[in-house]
């Protein structure tokens, strides 16, 4: 006899990604409890870039504007090597990205998030660690246990693992985590400084020795507050000990996992050691101040062999570490629980279709062996060491160019394979050109611009509406939505394409969980319609979309673009819908769980 549901999803971890499934599951409506082992938040500015790409996912959530107000821009870095001025990047994005690169520190981020996930509810029971789990054909059953060493059954029908890089439902479940370890340590450090640099520009100070490798660096990034950077820089040895347990947030626990990945105990850096390094690398004389907070860090590139089975899944550190070279890890795993957490929330409402769980993997895990690939090369060569040309590069690191194409749940449908007309996790990683080719040749009907299936769905603006007296963006019009049927029409004979069938089409392959907007070219009238319709007043969403003629498109939860079809084609549109929701929409329900 099955058991009662304690609720839908259990999710190990409070950290920026743990709070994101959570936040995400719930904003679907879906029961959700989130434990984490420490007691409050660690007030560690340790993960501090947010990219443009996470600033979408937060305004497609409904959080952004929260975020921006506690961040900083990072409008560059200057790379000074013996004291000299080698470059000076500006990150500046392509004027259709509506958002450009911040920092805010980790701390910060996480009570953003905390506070989101409240609205819906539900908060973050602290002191409170998992430590076993087991799994059946219905659910999986854990065991928490409190601070004072009380232990509770919990009994859910999914659990993520984003308890870290020693993560223990990773163990559970038998995963590999290959790679290794850096043999140099690194100093952390919360700091105002007294230069004149730029503001808004982080800083990289080398020293090249006589052979021209470097042997000593320093990476400032700066934080809100006048003056202040998180720092980062090589450990002397007095400072490290590699025998030591690993402490601040990874705990005495983490001891031979082989894992050499996170805040070591031991002596803290105190204010003299940075200002030892800062007297030896700084471009200017300065001197470091009001410091909060310092430690030392080891690092590892690991990455796991499928990031799920079954009923539990990892997530972010969990599932992929790596160097810190451009802000690439927290980033990535928060798009990993935004990808996930979608596919859940149908999974939970007896919705989703056989292998959309199973995608999880398939889309995410390619995209994590290109970060951990990517980051490792900088870490050791630099970034300006990359070959591409620097506009790929600047997007890449945005996290902008990460792509499904040929992913099993876009249409066309691919096996999820790398290189065999599959995923290629971030466009040109993996995969060919060739592949590419494949894909839109396999029917989509345009001329090859625009966004493919398995895409980002890039925003625009100039949309003006019957009523607002404003332009909208596009992504005003996706904000807090799950699937979209985005429609796109022109005032040409047939430009008036049978939207109604596709319309009763989405809604009947979906059991009515899809929404629908229509976007239509500056003069085509808007009467006999009673679909919400937007014009493209400027022509950018035609420009930046690719598009001549009367188009559909499906934009999934987490902002990719699932199907593209030219002519719009309710038959198409059906079978696309049919590889990610059950048939006809429908399923068991499952809300019976509490939040």
């Amino acid at each position: 006899m099955a058991r009662t549901y304690t609720t839908d999803v259990l999710v190990a971890g409070a950290g920026p990604v743990g709070l994101t499934a959570a936040g995400e599951l719930r904003r679907h409506g879906v029961g959700c409890r989130i434990v984490d082992r420490l007691p409050a938040r660690l007030p560690f500015a340790k993960a501090v870039g947010i990219q443009p790409r996470t600033l979408e996912v937060w305004d497609r959530m409904g959080l952004v504007r929260d975020a921006l107000d506690a961040s900083v821009p990072m409008r560059g870095q200057l790379v000074y090597a013996n004291g000299v001025e080698q470059a000076r990047v500006e990150l500046v994005m392509p004027p259709e990205v509506p958002y450009g690169f911040a920092a805010l520190p980790q701390y910060e981020t996480e009570r953003i998030l905390e506070a989101f996930l409240g609205r819906f509810g539900t908060g973050i029971e602290r002191s409170v660690e998992l430590v076993s789990f087991s799994r059946d054909a219905d659910g999986v059953t854990s065991v928490l246990r409190a601070a004072d060493g009380t232990e509770e059954e919990v009994r859910s029908r999914y659990l993520i693992g984003c308890d870290g890089a020693h993560s223990i439902v990773r163990k559970g479940l038998g995963l590999t985590f290959e790679g290794g370890a850096f043999a140099d340590g690194y100093m952390l450090a919360d700091v105002e400084v007294d230069w004149d640099l730029p503001a808004g520009y982080g800083v990289r100070a080398m020293h090249r020795g006589a052979d021209g490798a470097v042997d000593d660096v320093l990476v400032g990034i700066p934080l809100p507050g006048p003056g202040r950077y998180r720092m980062s820089m090589l450990v002397p040895p007095e400072l490290t000990d590699a025998g030591r347990a690993p402490g601040g947030d990874q705990a005495s626990r983490t001891a031979g996992d082989g894992v050499a990945h996170g805040l070591e105990s031991g002596r803290a850096p105190a204010l003299p050691d940075i200002q030892a390094v800062l007297d030896r690398l700084s471009p200017q004389p300065t001197t470091a101040g009001n410091m909060r907070w310092a430690s030392v860090f080891r690092i590892s590139h690991r990455i796991v062999n499928r990031y799920g089975d079954g009923r539990v899944f990892v997530a972010g550190d969990a599932a992929h570490i790596h160097p810190p070279t451009g802000a690439q890890g927290m980033n990535t795993g928060i798009q990993d629980a935004f990808n996930l957490a979608w596919k859940l929330a149908l999974a939970v409402a007896g919705a989703a279709g056989p292998g959309l769980l199973a995608s999880y993997d398939a889309e995410r895990r390619p995209v994590g062996e290109e970060v951990v690939g990517r980051t490792v090369r900088h870490a050791a060569e630099g970034v300006q060491a990359d070959p591409e040309d620097p506009a790929t590069l600047l997007l890449r690191e945005a996290q902008l160019l990460v792509t499904y194409r040929g992913g099993p749940i876009v249409d066309p449908p691919g096996d999820g394979a790398a290189g065999a007309g599959g995923n290629t996790g971030s466009e040109g990683a993996t995969g060919s050109e060739g592949d590419a080719k494949k894909i839109r040749e396999a029917g989509d009907g345009s001329d090859g611009s625009g966004p493919r299936p398995g895409d980002r769905a890039p925003d625009c603006g100039g949309l003006s509406g019957p009523i607002a007296a404003h332009p909208l963006r596009l992504y005003d019009l996706l904000r807090e939505r799950g699937h979209v049927l985005l429609l796109f029409g022109t005032g040409e004979p047939d430009g008036a394409a049978d939207f109604d069938a596709l319309v009763t089409t989405a809604r009947a392959c979906t059991g009515d969980r899809i929404e629908v907007c229509t976007v239509l070219a500056p003069g085509t009238p808007a009467d006999g319609t009673a679909l919400p319709v937007h014009h493209d007043t400027e022509g950018e969403f035609a420009r930046l979309y690719g598009v001549e003629r009367p188009t559909a498109f499906v934009v999934r939860p987490d902002g990719y673009l699932g199907a593209r079809l030219c002519p719009p084609d309710p038959h198409r549109l059906a079978a696309h819908l049919e590889a990610v929701f059950a048939p006809d929409g429908q399923g068991p329900s499952s809300h019976s769980a509490s939040t």
